[in-house]
């Protein structure tokens, strides 16, 4: 009876592995973590439908200044990536008639050069400083809000949301959004400010003095002359009263 007990028991163990490593086998393997240097265009273009803000990232050399300082420094990052159709509903040629520095501002305007987790949205201090500089009103502002798990950015002109998280690892975030971001600095620029008006004279008298005409000495003596010819005439009329 023990015998026929020891035998049960044993051959239920071996069925009980021979299970599990055929479990174990079936499981699909982990992905491998990807190798070399953090690249945002590869990244971006393993996501897919953003072409259009790939080849910005490209032309205007952005995507070569993120490879450097992502990989050369503990500097983090966080991308807002345009998709394809957000680029499509711009006015028709609006990005061939930028400059080429107002395309990479442009590109510059989308990363902030912090890593932003989507928690942190929630406690950032606005307006977020882009790469592409001043933040200051009617320059390059940039305000993040959330309400609940929405994150909204709004630029003075563009107002969008994040739609999604691309691609995190402790150092670089990239997020989806369906617009693209517009700086006021270069789709809305302020007119300069007018040249100060020229200064009034306070001294009105120096004013007079100073239009007046030139006297000159030949007038001074014709005035003379004049005055003479004055007092001799009413000296002769006295005298003639007089006899």
């Amino acid at each position: 009876m023990r015998q026929q007990y020891v035998f049960t028991t044993l051959t239920l163990l071996i069925l009980f592995s021979l299970s599990c490593s055929t479990t174990l086998a079936q499981a699909p393997a982990l992905a491998p973590a990807p190798s070399g240097p953090t690249n945002v265009t590869k990244i971006l273009e393993k996501a897919g439908q953003f072409t259009l803000f790939i080849r910005l990232l490209k032309s205007t050399q952005v995507a070569n200044q993120l490879l450097g300082q992502l990989n050369n420094s503990n500097n983090g990052m966080t991308v807002f990536a345009p998709t394809d159709n957000a680029f499509s509903s711009l006015k028709s040629g609006i990005l061939n008639s930028l400059t080429d520095e107002q395309k990479v501002q442009l590109v510059q305007f989308h990363i902030v050069p912090t890593y932003l987790t989507s928690s942190q949205f929630q406690t950032i201090s606005n307006p977020l400083r882009t790469q592409a500089g001043d933040s200051g009103d009617g320059k390059f502002p940039l305000n993040v809000t959330t309400s609940g798990n929405s994150v909204n950015i709004t630029t003075g002109l563009t107002n969008t949301s994040v739609s999604g998280t691309i691609y995190t690892d402790g150092q670089l975030a990239v997020y989806q959004i369906d617009q693209v971001l517009q700086p006021l600095q270069i789709f809305a620029p302020r007119p300069p400010a007018p040249a100060p008006a020229p200064a009034k004279s306070k001294n009105k008298k120096a004013t007079t003095v100073a239009d007046s005409p030139d006297v000159t000495p030949a007038d001074n003596s014709k005035a003379a002359t004049l005055q003479n010819v004055g007092l001799f005439g009413v000296a002769a009329l006295v005298i003639a009263l007089s006899l």
